[in-house]
């Protein structure tokens, strides 16, 4: 399952990633405190405090009779079963006894056996060997290398899978894996470091089912640990959630929003009701937004107002929030249904994209009460929602009904292009690369991860082969070109850079971010996939 996806433009990462080098010691000893954070979280999910006295008596009682079950069919097992038993030392299969390695369990790492060095893994009989030419290839990144950053989860194991993905080889590989300790929920990239601010970044925010959020840095391969975690890394022990948010959030984190002009500001959404303000710098939370009813499912910076924040909940309403005054300067939608996403048009400031769970999506005008247009795109709920990076008018909507479908939406008169069922299951997610404007990946329940080129389809390209091709700067990364015209687009033209404001100053987005403060002390608490590159289908 591919639960949230996100795009690295080119020439953002690192050409030769670093790679953690740790002692043999440095490693058991992370294992060891990821051990102890799990059986934590199995204490506190199982209710080992102050837990059902009968119903721990219950599970004794079905162990025993599961050995006793076990015990007799080996007594019925006959000689041929016993000589394959001893000649694979089957009986000690799942001993602890002989083998010394950590077994993970709970949430992102469940039956997962680590060890401190592969000489510890009886399972491992060869020294690893050197890395041959195409491997060393396949690790490099080359300048017209886009990355893509997907949460992954199968079964009880979750993790960010970073994929290198060439349009112009068509070739797409994992390149490396980051082993998460709970289920992803959504990933937002920045180039912010709070250690070094005039240096650019690649990292990633990645929200889950926890009420913190870990930054990841991608350029670091075998990294174990993220840069920094913002809020509660545990709960505590109380049958009764706190609704305080002067750490964080107290649930689970929905989405992210990372803002372009005012970089050391992060935004998050969560199921605890409410979208809270990060000031990077600290790092700290500086305000909680408590203006929705519900989970708060959705949120994102404007493109070019820094001050603008749109939020999208389970209470049916989308708001716009003046985070210069946040708690009086707020409009409000409301809709039919629990809204799914929300987006901002970066080619028309003025309006932004509802999709709702009933299958609708809503464009509205910030200066208007009501929706500039609605659309009846699915019959279930649709998750995925992007625009084209490049061509204005073009929308994708991907929906639980397991179908994509491509929109024109240009002056507000929305018609139908393209469908396309890609077999993944329900659609989770979906985003354009931003390079290629007609290069879309999706998420869904089975199958992995999926990019699609709708250059390929026909009535996409007769749809769009005229439309003009603008680069927002805002989502530009420092010194970056114009992207060139997509392939098989005729009489292309040269495309054209949006003007947007300056961004602040740092110390002039600290001060701006300080008088958001509500004047509370706010605190926070601070495997390697290796494949060849193979071409896309």
């Amino acid at each position: 399952m591919i639960t949230c996806v996100g795009w690295i433009r080119r020439g953002v990462a690192k050409a030769v990633p670093d790679k953690v080098a740790l002692s043999k010691e440095e490693i058991q000893e992370i294992i060891d405190e990821a051990k102890e954070k799990l059986r934590e979280k199995e204490e506190e999910e199982n209710g080992t405090e102050g837990g059902d006295g009968k119903q721990d008596e219950e599970v004794s009682k079905a162990k025993h009779k599961t050995k006793k079950s076990r015990d007799d069919d080996k007594d019925d097992e006959n000689d041929e079963d016993e000589e394959i038993s001893d000649l694979y030392d089957l009986a000690h299969y799942d001993s602890d006894e002989d083998v010394e390695g950590e077994l993970m369990s709970g949430a992102g790492m469940a039956g997962v056996t680590y060890f401190a060095s592969n000489k510890d893994d009886p399972y491992i009989t060869l020294a690893d060997p050197d890395r041959d030419e195409d491997e060393e290839e396949d690790f490099n990144i080359k300048p017209d290398d886009n990355l893509l950053v997907a949460g992954h989860v199968d079964e009880d194991l979750s993790s960010l899978e970073i994929s290198v993905f060439n349009e112009e080889e068509g070739s797409q590989y994992v390149h490396h894996d980051i082993i998460l300790e709970a289920f992803p929920l959504t990933i937002e990239w920045l180039d912010y470091d709070p250690e070094d601010t005039n240096k650019p970044a690649n990292f990633v925010a990645v929200g889950t089912m926890e009420p913190y959020i870990d930054i990841w840095d991608i350029d670091l391969v075998d990294t174990m640990e993220p840069v920094v975690s913002l809020g509660r890394r545990k709960r505590k022990k109380s049958k009764k959630k706190s609704r305080n948010s002067e750490e964080g959030h107290s649930d689970a984190v929905l989405d992210l929003s990372w803002n372009h002009l005012v970089r050391n500001v992060l935004a998050s959404a969560s199921a605890d009701h409410s979208a809270i303000l990060w000031d990077l710098s600290q790092p700290k939370p500086v305000h909680a937004l408590k203006h929705h009813k519900d989970k708060v499912q959705s949120l994102q910076w404007h493109p070019y107002e820094s001050q603008s924040l749109l939020t999208g909940s389970f209470d049916k309403k989308a708001k716009v929030v003046d985070c210069r005054s946040p708690e009086s300067n707020i409009k409000s939608w409301k809709f039919g249904a629990e809204v799914e996403r929300v987006l901002w048009n970066h080619f028309s400031p003025y309006n932004f994209l509802i999709s709702t769970e009933d299958g609708h999506v809503f464009c509205c005008d910030v200066r208007a009460d009501g929706p500039v247009f609605t659309l009846k795109a699915h019959d279930n709920a649709i998750p995925g929602l992007a625009l084209s990076s490049q061509v204005p008018g073009c929308l994708v909507t991907a929906s639980a009904d397991e179908t994509v479908k491509v929109w024109d939406i240009q002056d507000n008169k929305p018609s139908f292009v393209a469908s396309r069922n890609l077999q993944i299951g329900g659609i989770l997610h979906t985003q354009c690369c931003p390079d290629s404007p007609f290069v879309f990946s999706f998420g869904g329940e089975k199958q992995g991860l999926r990019v699609v080129d709708f250059t390929e389809s026909n009535l996409v390209r007769r749809q769009f082969a005229s439309r003009q091709r603008l680069v927002p700067t805002t989502n530009k990364a420092p010194g970056a070109e114009a992207v060139e015209p997509a392939p098989e687009v005729p009489e292309p033209v040269e495309s054209v850079e949006e003007v947007s404001p300056e961004p602040m100053e740092d110390e002039t987005a600290a001060e701006a971010m300080a008088a958001l403060s509500l004047g509370a002390s706010m605190s926070s608490g601070h495997s390697k996939k290796k494949k060849k590159r193979k071409r896309r289908k």
